[in-house]
């Protein structure tokens, strides 16, 4: 059953009532017109209350309808989902308006409390928008854009997946890497990387004395299950993987190994680990620049130029614990998704988002003196941005007014 009425939420849903365009309440809640000149005081006052009182006989069934949409949004676990809402009026629909009105109402509501006992309430998964964030505002990334959305969306609508998603990025800095990870965030959860079912773990910031990695490991084990006992859907970001200790990584081993359900028919979690590396970068970035020197163009490089050497790379990595770690050696990560370095069009293309994001104006001349500030490699070719598009946000403060 829903919940009883909160008087500032009908306040709410009155104002909603009254914002909703002419004709949404269809033909019944419109006053009769008059069929002549003839009709006239007492048939025309009849007339103008029977109108009106079938307006408020709609406008009635139409907040009841929306007061259900909206309980069910907000509580759901108040809500039976074989109970369907109350009867619309005859000739009533929710029209696109409406609709989005009722989308606002919920997100403004659930932007400063809660609106179930647990994070999963606040789960959105929307990929349509994670895709359009990746195809617009990643810049140069054609395979990183086609494998995490593929990943992301193919594991979240397995119906029993029996292990967790471990993605690990390489690349240069400044290349993408958290701003992909920060993308994932704010698709799949409506508070984005500050969501009670998001971590992030910096190896340097979180993890810093080696001599205290037993303590890190049971710091790491009990926060991964206090979050999957408070969401049924998580996210943990691990960032500068590279340094983290062996025994951090061992302390993840049960979490990304294969498990077999308890009960078949019980909602399995879900688990994406994402981790972020810049190792490997100079491995990627070789074989990018062979293939540009041989005449292919930057979109046709694909996955089975460079996986091969990228994971042989960060095996033999001798500066890094992580290629010898059980996750790699037993094939824990289910892909390593290479980041291309950025060139200098890809640079532009970040200084003009960075002037778009805090609504400036700029001109193509000040894109031009921001991309040319970077410094590019290697020394004969200058074909590579060696920080990305790191610091390039920083850089458009010498263009403003």
């Amino acid at each position: 059953m829903l919940r009883g009425p909160r008087s500032p939420l009908w306040l709410l849903l009155l104002l909603l009532l009254l914002l909703l365009p002419p004709g949404t309440w269809g033909d019944g809640g419109r006053a009769r017109p008059r069929e002549g000149a003839e009709e006239a005081g007492s048939a025309g006052s009849w007339s103008a209350f029977q109108g009106l009182r079938e307006r408020l006989r709609a406008a009635g069934a139409l907040c009841r309808r929306y007061w259900a949409l909206f309980s069910c949004r907000v509580w759901p676990e108040g809500c039976r989902q074989d109970e369907e809402p109350p009867a619309r009026p005859p000739g009533w629909s929710l029209p696109l308006l409406g609709q989005q009105y009722l989308d606002i109402l919920t997100t403004w509501y659930c932007s400063f409390q809660d609106c179930c006992d647990s994070g999963d309430c606040r789960i959105v998964n929307n990929f349509t928008g994670l895709e359009a964030d990746l195809r617009v505002r990643l810049h140069g990334q054609h395979l990183a854009r086609e494998l995490v959305l593929t990943a992301a969306r193919g594991y979240l609508e397995l119906p029993q997946p029996d292990k967790a998603l471990a993605l690990s990025f390489h690349g240069w800095s400044g290349t993408g890497k958290n701003f992909v990870a920060r993308m994932l965030a704010e698709n799949l959860y409506r508070d984005g990387l500050r969501s009670d079912c998001v971590k992030v773990f910096v190896a340097t910031l979180h993890f810093p004395h080696h001599k205290y990695v037993d303590l890190y490991q049971e710091q790491l084990a009990g926060q991964i299950r206090k979050t999957q006992e408070h969401c049924h859907q998580t996210l943990f970001i691990l960032d500068e993987a590279e340094k983290l200790h062996p025994g951090l990584l061992e302390a993840l081993r049960p979490h990304l190994e294969r498990q077999v359900p308890e009960n078949p028919r019980a909602k399995s979690p879900r688990t994406i680990f994402l981790f972020l590396s810049n190792l490997g970068g100079n491995i990627i970035n070789e074989v990018v620049l062979n293939l540009l020197k041989a005449g292919w163009s930057r979109e046709e490089i694909g996955m089975e130029h460079l996986e091969p050497q990228l994971q042989a790379g960060i095996v033999e990595a001798t500066d890094s614990g992580f290629g010898h770690s059980c996750l790699v050696k037993e094939n824990l990560i289910d892909f390593f998704i290479p980041f291309l370095p950025l060139e200098y069009r890809h640079v532009r293309l970040c200084a003009r988002d960075a002037f778009l994001s805090q609504e400036l104006l700029y001109t193509e001349e000040a894109l031009d003196e921001i991309a040319k500030m970077m410094v590019y490699v290697p020394k004969e070719e200058q074909l590579f941005s060696s920080q990305g598009c790191k610091s390039v946000s920083q850089r458009i403060n010498y263009f403003m007014p």
